[in-house]
């Protein structure tokens, strides 16, 4: 298909370049939610609520793995740090183990005005620390009413467990092993539950309460859905439909609700809470949220409730709203206590002490500290995950190659995409052309193609992080090496393709991130994980799909194209290489080395969607170089820090390839890099 286009001008797009990436994963994230409200609407039809409650239940655990919680678990190791007596509560502070040598460091209230043994509450922290109020004043609030309180820091923000927890810094590196950050929240939740029944002074023969607010909160739906101990909850703040705030709205939120296939497996807010049920749930929220709109949070709450009368047990669902913002107040703290007294021990009549907002105070900090470990985090237990993973894994070329196509489904052939092509126009010795390739529904792929005047030629396909242009500008290295200007030597060709979020298809800021912990590649990379079809598989099939393309151009000999990537194009062109199996070569520049090295760092350099969900299951980097059967070379590869791959690291690598294929060249955008394109490109190398 041609355009009327007989100017160099870049070909018009018929969608916002700037926007469709992400109306591509919005629509394809509403398409999930809206069967995921189709089944929830088949279960009320047919009053088949447990089948449904079951394959939300399943689904959840599936995220999560064999927890080393419960029953079969080893026994908390309890090591004492200290104790403070208060007005009508102990503070107790103990560290216990979830993982090896990973540590929770809880704080207990013990209420002083009530015999033993006590009912119990589990309260998480949100993105926070539980020196502040929201997490204080309820716990004390319940410990004075009769609650044996148990808080604990979550991963990172602003608690004691921050080197190597960062939220989002470091929960995106559990993605590369196949798991989820959640599983450190959500773990630690139900360890403090295999804690407290180690205690004489707490009962657990009608279950435990738990109760949090926004990641807290989060923390607590989950855990609901995983441990039957849990007979009691009360998220607060926490919870709208997945359709508005992180879909629609586009807030990247964080990498431990965003499982890998949560949206492909139908899994909103809303299931959470109905598949919970008949559980007795108090959902609060406060009227003046400003991330969780009471609006969603209304809508959500009806549907809630309709799962709730659908059993016939409509009192076990509430839904409260304070007059507050986003937060745990103690208006809340006192509906709960309500709540818990009512279903937690069976006594709605039980009187609640009239404590005013004014007899409640936080207490100095560093009574709440605990001192766990800082040595082991999320980072260096994926770190170990991986090495594990590195000792089983095949290398074996046939099953990196079935895997890398597993992984970026592709197990069928990329059709040849659409084009919409310009008239050629001529520059000096070779013919500039802009297309545009279409390779799926809602996605456009602007592309500069630039041939010789006359014959079939030999020709690169070009990927960029940074633009496809960037390095034909000014005579760069993709220019010299297809001979531009050179009328004394036989032309090549170059197709720069920019593949989707990438040059001008790169997403335009949305509102969410112009927080600290937002940012546009989290959005991307949580999102299309969610999806089940992570943004770096989407590109490679791009890059598939333009090969296809290419190899119908009159204009290039089939069996004459290599691959070049540069930066993050580097992971496409390498997978692309090896799933197609058919290019004459390769060649990646300032690539990342292994996603390895995005673990060993303290502080990588890499967007958010580097880390491929479960890659590392099957393979790493080296792995798809030594499975390819084409010429490779690996130019100024990158550690996970950014860092150009130390001299005698690349002689190793080289060593265990048996060949000479990475290599160190600081002028990797100069003349050596258009020498290697050109080496590569001669018929000499190329069947």
């Amino acid at each position: 298909m041609t355009s009327d286009n007989a100017s160099p001008s870049p070909i018009v797009a018929t969608t916002d370049l700037r926007d469709m990436l992400r109306r591509y994963l919005i629509e394809r994230g509403l398409g999930s939610m809206q069967a995921s409200a189709q089944r929830r609407t088949a279960a009320l039809a047919t009053g088949d609520i447990a089948t449904y409650r079951q394959t939300i239940r399943e689904a959840v655990r599936a995220f999560y793995g064999d927890l080393p919680v419960g029953p079969h678990a080893v026994r908390p190791t309890v090591i004492r740090v200290s104790q403070f007596d208060k007005r009508g509560y102990r503070l107790e502070n103990v560290l216990f183990d979830t993982y090896p040598e990973w540590q929770v460091n809880a704080t207990v209230y013990v209420p002083l005005d009530y015999a033993p043994p006590y009912p119990a509450v589990v309260i998480p922290v949100g993105h926070s620390g539980k020196q502040f109020e929201s997490y204080q004043l309820p716990a004390q609030f319940f410990a004075r009413c009769g609650y044996l309180a148990l808080l604990f820091d979550p991963p990172g923000q602003a608690g004691e467990k921050q080197p190597g927890n960062d939220h989002f810094h470091d929960g995106v590196r559990c993605y590369l092993v196949g798991e989820t950050s959640s599983q450190y929240f959500v773990a630690d939740a139900l360890r403090c539950i295999d804690y407290l029944e180690t205690r004489e002074d707490v009962d657990l023969s009608d279950g435990v309460a738990m109760t949090g607010v926004s990641g807290g909160g989060t923390t607590t739906t989950f855990a609901t859905l995983l441990d039957a101990r849990i007979s009691v909850t009360g998220p607060s703040c926490c919870l709208s439909p997945l359709a508005q705030l992180d879909i629609t709205q586009c807030y990247a939120g964080c990498p431990e609700t965003h499982m890998t296939g949560r949206y492909a497996e139908g899994i909103d807010e809303v299931d959470l809470l109905c598949a919970a049920s008949p559980t007795p749930v108090l959902l609060m929220a406060g009227a003046l949220d400003e991330v969780f709109h009471i609006d969603d949070t209304r809508r959500l709450a009806g549907e809630v409730q309709r799962f709730y009368n659908s059993l016939g047990r409509p009192d076990r669902f509430e839904f409260f709203v304070d007059d507050g913002g986003h937060a745990y107040s103690l208006a809340q703290a006192r509906r709960f206590v309500s709540f818990m007294n009512r279903w937690l021990l069976g006594k709605p009549d039980r009187s609640i002490p009239d404590l005013s907002d004014a007899s409640f105070a936080l207490d100095p900090y560093p009574e709440l500290q605990c001192h766990p470990r800082p040595d082991v985090n999320m980072r260096t237990l994926t770190l170990e995950r991986a090495g594990a993973l590195e000792v089983t894994r095949s290398r074996d070329a046939r099953r990196v190659r079935a895997a890398a196509s597993a992984l970026v489904r592709t197990q069928d052939a990329v059709p040849t995409p659409q084009a919409l092509t310009s008239q050629p126009f001529q520059v000096w010795t070779h013919m500039w052309q802009q297309i545009l390739l279409r390779p799926e529904p809602g996605i456009e792929l602007p592309a500069t193609f630039v041939y010789p005047i006359l014959g079939a030629a030999r020709a690169v396909l070009h990927l960029d992080d940074r633009g496809r242009n960037r390095l034909l500008y000014r005579h760069g290295p993709v220019a010299d090496a297809v001979r531009f200007i050179q009328r004394e030597a036989s032309g090549r060709a170059a197709f720069c393709v920019d593949l989707r979020g990438w040059g001008d298809t790169a997403p335009a800021m949305y509102p969410y991130e112009m927080a600290g912990w937002g940012g546009i590649d989290r959005y991307l990379a949580y999102t299309s994980a969610a999806l089940g079809d992570p943004l770096m598989s989407m590109r490679v099939r791009d890059a598939l799909a333009t090969l296809a393309y290419l190899r119908t151009r009159p204009e290039v000999v089939p069996g004459g194209i290599i691959v070049s990537g540069c930066g993050n194009a580097g992971i496409v062109a390498l997978h692309t290489a090896l799933i197609d199996g058919q290019v004459g070569g390769v060649i990646v520049w300032d690539c990342l080395v292994s996603f390895r090295t995005l673990l060993e760092t303290e502080a990588y350099t890499w967007p958010a969607d580097t880390f491929v969900p479960g890659v590392l299951l099957y393979y790493d980097l080296p792995d798809l170089v030594a499975a390819l059967t084409c010429p490779v070379k690996i130019v100024n590869p990158r550690t996970g820090a950014g860092a150009i791959l130390p001299a005698r690291d690349i002689d190793a690598l080289n060593h265990d390839l048996g060949m000479n294929v990475y290599t160190t060249d600081v002028d990797a955008e100069g003349d050596q890099l258009a020498s290697a394109l050109g080496a590569m490109l001669d018929p000499g190398l190329i069947p």
